[in-house]
């Protein structure tokens, strides 16, 4: 039979007309990235503008212009990276929106740096670095732009390869790095040092330890008891309660220390007084569930909800400004020709910081929001529920010890510890529950079958462990590039 060859014509510009879409839907993929990059350039060069025009009468000094834009490209990357730590379980278990994390965490963030942050910071990084070794006015001023430019590119290098790293351990290696080019080892406080190494193993177990230990509470008075809506009418508002005390005395150290001081009685007070709400508020809302757990997880979104919009609000007040501690202390260092341990951050560079944090997580966030909330282990609002209380309690607790933590650590060794401890104890109940003679599974696929990616675990952990060492050489390095350019 012969063919048309009229027909032939037509399948023929399908083909073409086909080919031409998926060129086009390529070539938007390809362009996704090159926009954010563009987007997040242009506000650097605004914010250069900016400080070029509205900072002061006089012409403010090249060195201040490029500090502010190594601050807010240092934000753009704070935003990107650290902020998934505590919208990533919220999204993960579905009680946000990719969207509705970004919105309330951008606002959260920038209320947080805006309306509690600025307090007096340590602008040689907690003490890292003794100020009265670095004798030049000039030197310190190149240290610090060396440090800023050292933590943001390792942050950047962090985030592309999908690792949520410390912004502050980042920081800290900058300062110390640029401290040990410019003035030697002997200028490197090890003490500090050593305790922020021993924070690297403190931070992650202590967080996974307590995630577990509430995911072991709900799921023993919660999820195996026979009636489990009745369960969660008697718990669900304690657990509640314990929330918004842990969260007050939380923010009362990070966020609000400047405006209010919450001991253990008045935490306790506001604690009780969430119970006597939650508890009515929580036996109407499950009136006529069904008896089993995906009923339960609707319970846990919405206290998972505000327990993210606070963890961002304290990261605003509190991380970021540690972060543009460096730019801080570069400004202070050329408007007064001296230098001291601490300063106060300017309100425009608080501004850079909040701004930075919003176009970062905005641009460059949901990889690492994804990477937290999902790829590491399944999560749940329940499960999502625990990492986020987990994240407050642990970083009081190293608080009233005098620990130094990180809160990056913290939040993602609560998700590992949620996910180990789901692998334990599905073990445990096979064993208890299954057969005489369990199944042998060949080991490609009992690996398969674990519940924490291992690749991910084996990554993160390297990027902890080199943050510090990585941010400190390429610091040095960049310290002694400037120092013989400039010299």
């Amino acid at each position: 039979m012969a063919q048309d060859p009229l027909n032939n014509q037509w399948r023929t510009l399908d083909k073409d007309l086909g080919r031409i879409s998926q060129l086009e839907y390529a070539t938007q993929y390809v362009s996704r990235p090159m926009v954010g990059l563009g987007i997040a350039l242009a506000f650097v060069v605004i914010v250069g503008i900016a400080v070029t025009i509205f900072l002061g009468t006089q012409t403010p000094s090249p060195i201040i212009i490029a500090a502010a834009v190594l601050g807010a490209y240092m934000a753009i990357n704070i935003g990107a990276n650290d902020v998934a730590n505590n919208m990533g379980p919220a999204v993960g278990a579905n009680a946000l929106t990719m969207g509705g994390a970004i919105v309330i965490a951008a606002l959260f963030e920038s209320a947080g740096a805006l309306l509690a942050g600025g307090d007096v910071v340590s602008t040689i990084s907690k003490g890292i670095i003794d100020p009265e070794s670095v004798a030049d006015t000039q030197v310190f001023i190149w240290a610090m732009m060396a440090a800023l430019m050292s933590s943001a590119l390792w942050v950047n290098l962090a985030t592309w390869v999908g690792a949520p790293v410390s912004t502050t351990h980042a920081v800290v290696g900058g300062v110390m790095g640029a401290g040990i080019a410019a003035a030697g080892f002997a200028a490197v406080n090890w003490a500090t040092m050593g305790a922020i190494a021993a924070s690297w193993v403190i931070s992650p177990l202590l967080g996974g330890v307590v995630a577990a230990a509430f995911l072991a509470f709900i799921k023993a008075y919660i999820i195996y008891q026979d009636d489990k809506i009745a369960a969660a009418r008697r718990w669900v508002p304690v657990l509640i309660g314990i929330m918004a005390g842990v969260f007050a005395t939380y923010l009362a150290m990070k966020g609000l220390k400047r405006i209010v001081s919450i001991d253990l009685g008045t935490a306790l007070v506001i604690g009780a007084v969430s119970y006597a709400i939650s508890a009515p508020m929580i036996r109407r809302q499950s009136e006529g569930m069904e008896n089993r757990n995906r009923s339960l997880k609707s319970l846990f979104s919405v206290p998972l909800v505000f327990s993210a919009a606070l963890l961002s609000f304290a990261h605003g007040a509190n991380d970021v400004a540690n972060a543009v501690g460096p730019l801080a202390a570069i400004v202070h260092a050329d408007q007064f020709g001296e230098f001291a341990g601490s300063v106060s951050i300017p309100n425009w560079v608080m501004i850079i910081g909040a701004f930075g944090i919003s176009f970062g997580l905005v641009l460059f966030g949901p990889k690492l929001i994804r990477m937290v909330g999902s790829q590491i282990t399944k999560l749940n609002p329940m499960r999502a529920y625990c990492v986020a209380l987990s994240a407050a309690i642990t970083v009081i607790i190293a608080s009233w010890l005098g620990l130094p933590v990180s809160s990056t650590h913290i939040a993602v060794g609560a998700v590992f510890g949620v996910g180990f401890f789901r692998e334990w104890h599905a073990e445990r109940r096979s064993r208890k529950f299954g057969a005489a003679k369990p199944k042998r599974i060949a080991a490609e696929e009992r690996r398969r079958r674990k519940l924490v990616r291992r690749s991910h675990f084996l990554t993160i952990i390297a990027a902890w462990v080199i943050t510090v060492p990585a941010a400190a050489t390429m610091s040095g390095l960049i310290f002694l590039g400037l120092s013989a350019v400039l010299s």
